[in-house]
């Protein structure tokens, strides 16, 4: 048979083919469909570099968070605030409680003609876990905890603010202090911004002297909020045995 009627028949025969056979027939001609088809059976295979997905994220370190309101030993909440009004403290409502957590507390403790002397303290918790497309946990904490710090820096009304790295806090802590007025008394203030791991803490301790007591020093309250801080760290590796 001449070449081209050869080549002819040869096509007839393909045509005839049914549809779902037409790459075999085209696959030795046709660079496109054998391409289409190698592709997919490259992206479907188990283990092929196409199909792979990402590398995996490195586990967050803590899973869970303390009770916020028993972060502290009854001797520190004593001592922070003499005559609390609820050694207990007041919970904050939160959806999840393996993810956030905040406790608060506060005194009056009257000292007759001297006045009397006001505290507060309270305890945040603000834990991540390691998400695809987001990054590790311990990451996102350490971007959270510089934003904890910026906050407190920020704070509206704030005079006389001091910064400084705080060691022996977990991975790492920033101390601030600030003078501040509110409802006509001046409050003196320290917050204390930690971070362990993928967990963030944020400690706030604040006093004033009403009706004619002395306005607590911030170098004081920072040296009592320290202290606490430290115990919030050890909370976190307690509750996650």
């Amino acid at each position: 048979m001449h070449r081209s009627a050869k080549r002819l028949a040869g096509l007839l025969t393909c045509a005839a083919v049914p549809v779902m056979l037409v790459a075999g027939c085209s696959g030795s001609g046709t660079d496109s469909s054998g391409d289409t088809a190698t592709s997919d059976a490259t992206s479907s295979t188990p283990g092929s570099s196409a199909g792979s997905t990402a590398p995996s994220l490195a586990l967050a370190k803590y899973k869970k968070l303390p009770n916020p309101c028993e972060a502290f030993s009854q001797d520190t909440i004593k001592n922070l605030l003499p005559k609390v009004k609820n050694a207990s403290g007041e919970q904050g409502k939160t959806s999840d409680n393996t993810a956030r957590g905040y406790c608060a507390w506060n005194s009056s403790d009257a000292q007759g003609v001297d006045g009397t002397q006001y505290r507060w303290l309270d305890v945040s918790y603000q834990r991540y876990d390691s998400e695809q497309g987001i990054g590790t946990g311990e990451k996102r904490a350490t971007e959270f905890y510089a934003k904890k710090v910026d906050d407190a820096k920020a704070t509206e009304g704030a005079k006389n603010v001091k910064t400084a790295k705080t060691d022996g806090t977990g991975d790492e802590a920033t101390s601030l202090t600030y003078e501040l007025k509110k409802d006509a008394n001046d409050f003196g203030n320290a917050t204390v911004v930690m971070r362990t791991a993928n967990v963030v803490i944020t400690l706030n301790y604040n006093g004033a002297g009403l009706a004619g007591a002395d306005t607590p020093k911030s170098a004081d309250l920072l040296k009592s909020a320290q202290a606490a801080a430290k115990e919030a760290v050890t909370a976190v590796a307690k509750a996650n045995g």
